[in-house]
């Protein structure tokens, strides 16, 4: 089985959902839809990804900007190129690419964050690369930050596509989230649909699979 990524709080891993999701298919039968959310066919997982890692460094004296549209709406978030040089540059590539367009948030931690960006739809897959920045040892995990998910036995920093986004006031705080997670960027709009994402019922319960599935339909990146 492949490993799925984990974010670690309080000393304990919070899996992601398992192999063989049924957020990640295509149901006969549409799930209910929840208050902010349309119900969606999801395509199937796209599969094992075999892409290198950028050599491409962005203008830290610019402004990127990620939207994501979702079928609950719509946020986005700006890179932090001057603390993520190459997490964020790693993003911009695979969002350049439309690597995230089709995917899911997969996994939905009630109070905490959602999760997404895996190719394969189950928390085990990625862009068949990954890049290493360690975050500052000072680092907070607030409500809108979002950061790379990896595995445990991963270095500090490890990130290849999956990423998640706080819920919680402050993860550091309340769940122990130790700082071993790359900073990719801050949301700065649509705050309101990230926790329509994060409030929607899971299985199994509290962590897992959201229900209805939250399909990312496009994802794009414009420079300011």
């Amino acid at each position: 089985m492949r490993r799925a990524l984990t974010i670690l709080a309080a000393g304990a891993a919070l899996l992601v959902a398992g192999c063989g999701s049924s957020s990640t298919s295509t149901s006969s039968t549409p799930a209910p839809a929840a208050a902010g959310c349309r119900t969606v066919s999801v395509p199937a997982p796209k599969g094992p990804q075999h892409l290198h890692a950028p050599g491409l460094k962005l203008d830290p004296g610019r402004t990127y900007t990620v939207t994501v549209l979702t079928n609950c709406g719509t946020f986005a978030f700006t890179l932090d190129v001057k603390t993520s040089p190459k997490t964020s540059a790693s993003f911009y590539y695979l969002v350049k690419r439309g690597f995230f367009d089709g995917l899911t948030f997969h996994r939905v931690s009630a109070g905490f964050v959602i999760q997404g960006g895996d190719p394969l739809g189950d928390g085990s897959g990625g862009p068949g690369y990954s890049v290493v920045e360690a975050p500052p040892a000072n680092t907070q995990y607030v409500a809108g930050d979002v950061a790379m998910a990896k595995t445990s036995t991963d270095p500090s920093g490890a990130s290849g596509s999956q990423f998640f986004v706080v819920t919680a006031a402050n993860a550091t705080a309340s769940a122990g989230l130790t700082p071993d997670y790359a900073l990719v960027g801050k949301v700065t709009r649509g705050m309101s649909v990230v926790k329509v994402i994060g409030a929607l019922p899971t299985n199994p319960p509290q962590d897992g699979a959201p229900t209805p599935a939250v399909m990312m339909s496009r994802v794009t990146v414009a420079t300011s």
